[in-house]
């Protein structure tokens, strides 16, 4: 058997004006993932569990089978994992994102989507001025980068800059046990940016300017149970992001490297697609995760969230019309907020042994007359692979 779980980031939304009340996902032409749900079954799933902020760690270590209540550890430790970074005991790693701040308001979360060449000068330059033996700056992909700390943190509540584009940042700076000295290092981090060639460069160019850090996502390390020794099959996982990579690592799954893979709307399709495919030539499972849609969402663009929906269906869903297949999004993205929801997702599961319901679209709306109701997000997998209740 060959599996597939195929993951739109934040492809939900609600009914929209601009729409004639059609979410983006209602709006978009979908003929695949349409036909999968013609000969699948449709559901709702909880990926957000309560008491949880609604975020891509949290949702797709549920997607994989991971109970965040068991196996939560905060998102910085799993891009740790990624890069190979071998957190101590009293190592704390904390998500470090290259953004735009102007006048104290969080103007761009992205910084422009800076590149990951100037990124590196501007990592290096931080790391150059206030690394020191119990704090390092790690370098990623665009704007999102790691920072390591020696020290103990207590009831610390950090925000996500997504979550706040527009906003004052003063009541979100870091709160709690040791958040004075995060406070200090992003405002360090400005004096030493603002100024630097690569924002005059980018001012002159017309871009926003990564002209401060912003510290979030935090935890410390724990091991998990690796995804075979829970499922008894082997997976691999294709993501551009490090979150996604780091998890598949905790997990002891195959990390896929696809060229052309870059987290944003220009990223290759048909390249992931296609080394899915390959994937499942040595492993049983392959989880294919596409962030476009998630980044529309968070600028609020509805016609580029619609085609980031459309290039999905059409360059990755239609390769996988064959095989076992979970289709879902990780969590909302709504284009009014701009930031993250907790609703429950709809879901998809077709392949053989799948009996068809009456569902005929794949929607949000559709998604709540599935035989399947609504489902904790870390039970599907097991729908999945051993088609209970099916």
């Amino acid at each position: 058997m060959k599996y597939a779980i195929l993951v739109p980031d934040g492809a939900a939304d609600y009914p929209l004006e601009q729409l004639k009340g059609k979410t983006p996902l209602q709006a978009a032409y979908t003929p695949n993932m349409d036909f999968l749900a013609k000969k699948g079954k449709l559901g709702r799933a909880q990926t957000i569990p309560q008491g949880f902020l609604s975020g891509s760690d949290v949702a797709n270590l549920s997607i994989l089978g991971y109970d965040p209540k068991k196996y939560y550890i905060g998102r910085g430790p799993l891009e740790a994992a990624y890069h190979g970074i071998e957190l101590k005991e009293n190592q704390w790693a904390f998500r470090c994102n290259l953004v735009t701040i102007i006048d104290d308001k969080m103007v761009d979360y992205s910084a422009g989507h800076i590149t990951t060449q100037e990124a590196e000068q501007l990592i290096n330059h931080l790391q150059e001025n206030l690394g020191t033996k119990d704090l390092s700056f790690f370098l990623g992909v665009s704007y999102r980068h790691l920072t390591i700390f020696t020290d103990g943190f207590k009831d610390l509540k950090c925000s996500a800059p997504h979550d706040i584009t527009g906003e004052e940042i003063t009541q979100y700076l870091p709160q709690g046990g040791g958040s004075q000295p995060l406070r200090k290092l992003i405002n360090d981090s400005r004096a030493l940016l603002e100024d630097h060639p690569i924002n005059v460069k980018r001012r002159a160019q017309g871009k926003n300017p990564a002209n401060s850090i912003w510290l979030w996502g935090q935890g410390y390390y724990k091991a998990y149970p690796s995804f075979t020794s829970l499922h008894n099959i082997c997976g691999s996982v294709i993501s551009a992001v490090d979150l996604l990579k780091g998890i598949a690592r905790m997990a002891d799954m195959k990390v896929i490297e696809v060229p052309g893979a870059t987290g944003y709307y220009d990223t290759d399709y048909q390249a992931k697609a296609q080394y899915g495919l390959k994937a499942l030539e040595e492993n049983d499972l392959v989880f294919i995760h596409v962030e476009a849609p998630d980044e529309a969402g968070h600028v609020g663009d509805i016609q580029q969230k619609i085609k980031s929906i459309e290039d999905f269906d059409k360059k990755i869903v239609n390769c996988f019309l064959d095989k076992n297949v979970l289709l879902l999004p990780d969590h909302y993205t709504p284009i009014s907020s701009k930031t993250h929801g907790n609703e429950p997702v709809p879901f998809l599961i077709s392949g053989q042994g799948v009996k068809a319901d009456n569902t005929t679209v794949f929607s949000e709306e559709e998604a709540k007359k599935g035989l399947f109701g609504l489902k904790p997000a870390h039970e599907l997998i097991y729908l999945l692979l051993n088609k209970e209740d099916l």
